[in-house]
């Protein structure tokens, strides 16, 4: 099942579901108005969202409509919590240097993970309005998991049944902000800006054999100003989807609507290219002595798609965002 959110005016958007093919979908407003309230009601209102999945994916496709995703907001405009995790060791590794900060304890053995800003997501194609580009604006493509409410407490390998929908994350970062506020132990805020999505939030079903393992086995493409930048493969996760939420839920129950994310999708092999920039500039400064691919400025594209082992595009559909100073009203 595929599920998106419309602008309609209102801050949590129109719920809609979405054709296999994504090019109809259908009002979901009989069963559920947003996707904050399906997933708050998922034991009762999954079923109605399947049968509306039925009716879209007909062949009369009653009471569908064009399904157009520069229209969307994110699948979850807001919610409850946004926890993003350091799933992809090679990655970690590589920050590490970056911020110049000493190797992390456990690191191999316990996830690391921030609380990011909830209440404010970007939508596929919405710009990024941001301060300044002097402020080292940074991509990173990942992937996510939206929850149902998830007991304090659950163990790793329980906790993949909690897993309701996946989505693509563009998790936006300004780079200027990160040596200090990782040094302080309070971990990231100014270095994170809202995040954005992609269009298609898909139960996991929809993935086939790309969601195993409690990882998603899909190469993560972005291409910068339309040039190639990366395409790592999501199956290279150190800590599963399951280790991530039981490490957020070990001392707290976890809200249904919680989004999870699975960090910058790094390979070790420097070949299949980075998620994000800084990744890419210490990969230069390891080979070549000093890093010389430049961080974003406005006016800058970012587009990022999954695709299968045959190049094919995986449901979630594409962000594609340019970057653009802030307006400030008045």
């Amino acid at each position: 099942m595929k599920l998106a959110t419309l602008r309609n005016g209102q801050r949590d958007g129109r719920l809609v579901v979405v054709s296999d093919d994504a090019r109809r979908c259908i009002d979901a407003c009989t069963v559920a108005p947003t996707l904050l309230d399906a997933m708050e009601r998922w034991s009762t209102a999954e079923a109605g969202l399947q049968e509306l999945a039925r009716t879209v994916n007909a062949p009369a496709a009653l009471g569908g409509m064009p399904f157009d995703a520069p229209r969307c907001m994110a699948p979850l405009p807001r919610t409850w919590q946004w926890l993003d995790g350091s799933a992809f060791l090679n990655h970690g590794h590589l920050m590490e240097r970056a911020f110049k900060v000493p190797p992390v304890a456990d690191f191999e053995t316990i996830p690391l993970m921030y609380q990011g800003a909830a209440d404010d997501f970007l939508g596929p194609h919405d710009d990024v309005a941001l301060p300044s580009d002097d402020d080292q604006i940074d991509f990173e493509g990942e992937f996510g998991v939206v929850l149902s409410e998830t007991p304090m407490g659950v163990a790793a390998e329980e906790a993949l049944q909690y897993v309701r929908l996946v989505v693509l994350i563009n998790d936006w970062s300004l780079r200027a902000f990160g040596p200090r506020e990782a040094k302080s132990g309070f971990g990231f805020l100014q270095a994170k800006p809202s995040t954005a999505f992609a269009p298609i939030a898909v139960t996991p079903n929809e993935l086939g054999a790309a969601w195993q393992d409690g990882r998603v086995h899909l190469r993560l493409q972005t291409q910068r100003n339309g040039e190639w930048f990366g395409h790592p493969n999501g199956g290279a996760m150190h800590f599963h989807f399951g280790q991530l939420i039981a490490h957020a839920a070990r001392t707290r129950k976890l809200s249904a609507g919680t989004i999870i994310g699975s960090g910058t999708v790094s390979n070790a092999d420097a070949g299949v290219g980075s998620s994000c920039i800084a990744e890419r500039r210490m990969v230069e400064a390891l080979a070549e002595g000093a890093p010389h691919t430049p961080f974003l400025r406005f006016g800058e594209r970012v587009r990022m798609v999954a695709l299968d082992d045959q190049g094919h595009p995986a449901p979630f559909g594409v962000i594609d965002q340019s970057v653009v100073q802030r307006v400030v009203a008045g």
